[in-house]
C-alpha cells in the first residue's frame, strides 16, 4: 500500500532515476503524481471512422499504419504518414520531423488526434501535426501489450503531458498512475468539513482521484474536457479552499498583531484638507475613509489600493502619510524605479513641503556622502517622509519611528521585500534586561508595533488574482477618474501610413501640446526588424522634426541624464520625447496629448494600457496611435482591438489575464503567486469566490456547522500538505 505522502520513487515501475525526471515536473510524492491531471481526454470508446470525418473538426482516429516517408521541399523536410481503416485512408503531415522517419512500421495500430483539414489541391482530408500514440505494443516503456491495450482502447483515455526525457510518455503516466491508484490505501483522510462537503455535494477524495484519471463510460465528454465533472470540481475546490484558508488564517494573525492606533482628530483632518490640490472625487473620499478607518484600529493596516492610471492614487497615499506624520511617525514610500521614486519626490515636495513636512529621497545612484547624510536624518527621525527605491531595504537604513509603509507598483516587488521594509525600525526596545519606567514601557510597546502598509498599483488586477496574489490584503478600488479628464481616443494604423501620423504630430505640437513616441527596443541589431529608439530619434530629430525640440529617454541612460531629460519634458523645453517603455511609469506631463507607439503588436496589453496612461492627464483631448509593422498574430489582434475598444483598465486586465495566464501576468515567482496543480484562475473564478466564502465561514467557527475538531483537522492539513505545496501560504 502507498499513501499520498509516500515518495513517488516507491511506486512500482518508477524507482530513483525516473523519480528524478518526475521531480522536474514538481512530482515528489504519490499525492503529487495523482494530482498530475490529464490535460485532455480522447474518446476511444467511440473513435471516429475515417469516412465520417469532416473538415474543421477535432477528432480522434484509431487506424493501421499503411506507409510513411520523408520528402524534402525547398523550405523544409515534411514527414507523411498514411493510416487506414479497411478501404478508408487518411494522410497525416508533420513539418521538420526527420526524427519520425524510423518511428512507424506497416500494420502498427495507432491513435491520432488533431484538426481535420482539406487538402486544397487533392480535396482529400488530412491532419496536420497530429498528436499520436502507438497502441498495443510494449515499446520503450516495457508495458505489457494486453494491460496497455486495456488502458488505451475501448474507453475514454486520459492524455498527459509527457516529460521531455525519453520514457516518461503519456502512456507511461497512464500505467504508473493506474498502479498508484490500485495500491493506494483505502482510507484517505477527509479534511474538508462535512457541512461544506454536503453544501457543495463534493465527492470523496478517493472517488475524485479515480474518476478524474479513469472516467466512467457514461461521463459527459464535454464536462471532462472543460474540467467540470464532479471529480474535477472536488479537486479544484479543495485546492482553492486550502489556499483561501491559509490566507484567511494569515489575515487573522495580522489582526492579532500589535499595531498603531493613529488619532484622527480635527487637527489631522485640517492638515489633510490643506494639501488637497483639487476637489476629491467620490471614489477618493470613499477610499480615504477606508484607509483612515484602518489606521485608527489597534492592529496593523494591510490594504491594497488599486486604481486605473490617472485615478489619483498618489494624493491618497500622501493623505495617509499625513495621518501618520501628524501622529509623530515616519513614512516610507518605496517605488520600483528611480524615475518613479523621483516623480513621487517632486510631487511630494510640490504638495507637502509648503505645509512644513520634511521629505528626503534615497536611491542607489546617490553619492556615498549624500546617502550617509540622508540615512542619518532617517535614523534621527528628522526625515518624516522617506521616498526611495530598493535602497530603502539596505541594512544601513534604520527608521527612528516607522508608522506607515507605502509600496507603489507592488507587482514589481517580491512579497519578501514588502515584509522586509515593514520590519524596518530602530532599536526596538533596547533595554530588555532593565526595569522600565511607565513611559519607557509605552515607548518599547510602540517600537514593537508593526507599521501600517498601503500597497498601491496602477495595474488593474482582476478580482480572481487579487484574491490570491493579495489575499492577505484588504482591497480598496478607485473606480472614478477626476473631473475634467477626457477619454483618450485610440486608433491603430499600419506603419506605411507614418507620414500621416507625423503630420498629425506636427499639428498637435503647433497647438502647444507635447508628444511621446515609444519604441520596443533601444538599439537595432541584425536579428530584428524593429525600429530602434536611438535610430528613430536620429531620424525624427534630424529630418522629420528638425525644426522641433526632440529628446531621447531610455533605460541605459545614467540617472542624472534621465532626470534631466524628464525635467526638460515636464517643463515644456522638449516638444517630442522619443522613449522606450522606461516611461511606462513615472512621467506625469499634463500637457502631453499624443502617444505614438511603434510596433504596438509587440507590447503586452497591460503595458500598452500603462503607456497610454501617460497622456490624457490634462483637459485637452488626447490621442493614442498604435502603429503596426508586418503581420500581426491572432493574439496581437485581440490586444490591439481591446485597446481601441476600451479605456477601462479592469476590462483590459481581465483580457490580459485570459491571454497570458496568471503565471505571466506579474511573473509568478516574483509576485508570490501559488503554482496551481489542478485549478485555473481563468476557468475557475466562481469556485475561487466560493472557496473564499467557505474558508472565511470555517474560520469563523466553531459553531453549529463546523466543529473545533474539523477546524483543527483542516489546519493540520494546511500546515502539513498545502503550505508545503504552495509557498504563498505561510502560517504559523
Amino acid at each position: 500500500m502507498v499513501e499520498l505522502t509516500t515518495p513517488v520513487q516507491y511506486v512500482k515501475g518508477v524507482g530513483p532515476k525516473l523519480a528524478e525526471i518526475l521531480a522536474t515536473k514538481q512530482i515528489a510524492t504519490v499525492g503529487d503524481l495523482l494530482h498530475y491531471l490529464p490535460f485532455r481526454y480522447e474518446d476511444r470508446l467511440n473513435p471516429r471512422g475515417i469516412a465520417e470525418l469532416r473538415a474543421g473538426e477535432m477528432a480522434t482516429v484509431i487506424g493501421e499504419v499503411r506507409n510513411s516517408g520523408l520528402f524534402r521541399t525547398r523550405r523544409m523536410p515534411i514527414f507523411q504518414l498514411t493510416v487506414g481503416q479497411g478501404r478508408s485512408r487518411l494522410k497525416c503531415l508533420w513539418f521538420n520531423a526527420t526524427y519520425l522517419q524510423d518511428k512507424f512500421k506497416p500494420g502498427q495500430l495507432i491513435a491520432l488526434y488533431g484538426k481535420v483539414e482539406q487538402d486544397s489541391r487533392s480535396g482529400e482530408l488530412q491532419i496536420m501535426q497530429p498528436q499520436f500514440e502507438m497502441l498495443g505494443d510494449s515499446g520503450a516503456d516495457g508495458a505489457d501489450d494486453k494491460a496497455a491495450a486495456s488502458l488505451e482502447v475501448g474507453r475514454i483515455v486520459p492524455i498527459y503531458e509527457s516529460a521531455e526525457q525519453g520514457r516518461v510518455t503519456a502512456r507511461w503516466f497512464r500505467r504508473i498512475i493506474r498502479t498508484a491508484l490500485d495500491d493506494l490505501t483505502p482510507e484517505l483522510a477527509e479534511t474538508i468539513p462535512a457541512a461544506v462537503r454536503e453544501r457543495l455535494a463534493l465527492v470523496s477524495p478517493r472517488e475524485a482521484l479515480w474518476k478524474v484519471h479513469w472516467p466512467e463510460a457514461g461521463e459527459s465528454f464535454e464536462d471532462l474536457q472543460s474540467s467540470r465533472t464532479p471529480a474535477h470540481i472536488r479537486l479544484i475546490f479543495e485546492e482553492l479552499f486550502f489556499i483561501e484558508l491559509g490566507l484567511e488564517l494569515k489575515r487573522r494573525q495580522q489582526k492579532a498583531q500589535t499595531g498603531i492606533a493613529f488619532r484622527l482628530d480635527d487637527r489631522v483632518r485640517q492638515a489633510i484638507k490643506k494639501i488637497l490640490p483639487f476637489h476629491p472625487t467620490a471614489a477618493q473620499k470613499r477610499v480615504l475613509k477606508e484607509i483612515a478607518d484602518d489606521m485608527q484600529k489597534p492592529h496593523p493596516m494591510r490594504r491594497l489600493l488599486q486604481g486605473d492610471v490617472g485615478s489619483g492614487k498618489t494624493i491618497i497615499g500622501f493623505q495617509a502619510a499625513i495621518i501618520a506624520i501628524e501622529n509623530g511617525y515616519q513614512v516610507a514610500l518605496m517605488a520600483p524605479t528611480e524615475i518613479l521614486a523621483q516623480q513621487h519626490y517632486f510631487s511630494a515636495r510640490r504638495i507637502l513641503e509648503n505645509a512644513g513636512y520634511r521629505i528626503v529621497l534615497l536611491t542607489g545612484s546617490l553619492e556615498a556622502d549624500r546617502k550617509r547624510e540622508i540615512r542619518r536624518h532617517i535614523a534621527q527621525g528628522n526625515a518624516q517622509l522617506v521616498i526611495g527605491t530598493h535602497a530603502l531595504l539596505e541594512e544601513k537604513v534604520e527608521f527612528a519611528k516607522p508608522g506607515l509603509v507605502i509600496v507603489d507598483e507592488q507587482h514589481r516587488f517580491g512579497v519578501l521585500q514588502r515584509l522586509k521594509l515593514m520590519k524596518k525600525s530602530g532599536d526596538a526596545g533596547g533595554n530588555k534586561g532593565a526595569a522600565l519606567t511607565e513611559s519607557e514601557a509605552e515607548a518599547a510597546k510602540t517600537s514593537l508595533a508593526e507599521p501600517d502598509v498601503l500597497v498601491m498599483t496602477a495595474t488593474p488586477i482582476p478580482r480572481t488574482l487579487a484574491l490570491t496574489l493579495h489575499g492577505d490584503l484588504d482591497l480598496s478600488v478607485l473606480d472614478e477618474l477626476p473631473p475634467g479628464r477626457t477619454p483618450i481616443v485610440t486608433r491603430r494604423i499600419t506603419d506605411d501610413r507614418s507620414p500621416e501620423v507625423w503630420d498629425f504630430v506636427r499639428k498637435q505640437v503647433a497647438k502647444g501640446h507635447q508628444v511621446y513616441v515609444v519604441y520596443p527596443v533601444i538599439a537595432e541589431n541584425e536579428e530584428t526588424e524593429l525600429k530602434a529608439a536611438i535610430k528613430m530619434y536620429r531620424e525624427l530629430s534630424g529630418k522629420i522634426f528638425a525644426d522641433l525640440k526632440v529628446g531621447l529617454l531610455h533605460g541605459r541612460l545614467d540617472s542624472e541624464l534621465k532626470d534631466q531629460v524628464m525635467r526638460m519634458f515636464q517643463k515644456g523645453e522638449l516638444q517630442i520625447l522619443v522613449a522606450t517603455t522606461v516611461i511606462e511609469v513615472g512621467v506625469d506631463v499634463p500637457n502631453a496629448t499624443v502617444m505614438v507607439i511603434e510596433h504596438a503588436e509587440r507590447f503586452g496589453l497591460a503595458q500598452l494600457h500603462q503607456l497610454r496612461g501617460r497622456i490624457g492627464r490634462g483637459a485637452a483631448k488626447s490621442y493614442c496611435i498604435l502603429m503596426t509593422g508586418g503581420k500581426v498574430t491572432e493574439e496581437g489582434e485581440r490586444r490591439l482591438d481591446a485597446m481601441v475598444r476600451t479605456n477601462d483598465g479592469f476590462q483590459i486586465a481581465e483580457l490580459d489575464l485570459e491571454l497570458r495566464g496568471p503565471g505571466e501576468f506579474f511573473g509568478t515567482r516574483q509576485a508570490g503567486m501559488p503554482s496551481f496543480r489542478v485549478a485555473s484562475l481563468i476557468r475557475d473564478r466562481q469556485l475561487l469566490e466560493l472557496a473564499k466564502r467557505e474558508a472565511a465561514a470555517v474560520m469563523a467557527g466553531p459553531n453549529a456547522e463546523v466543529t473545533q475538531v474539523e477546524i483543527s483537522r483542516a489546519l493540520v492539513a494546511l500546515r502539513t500538505r498545502w503550505q508545503h505545496t504552495y509557498g504563498l501560504v505561510e502560517v504559523g
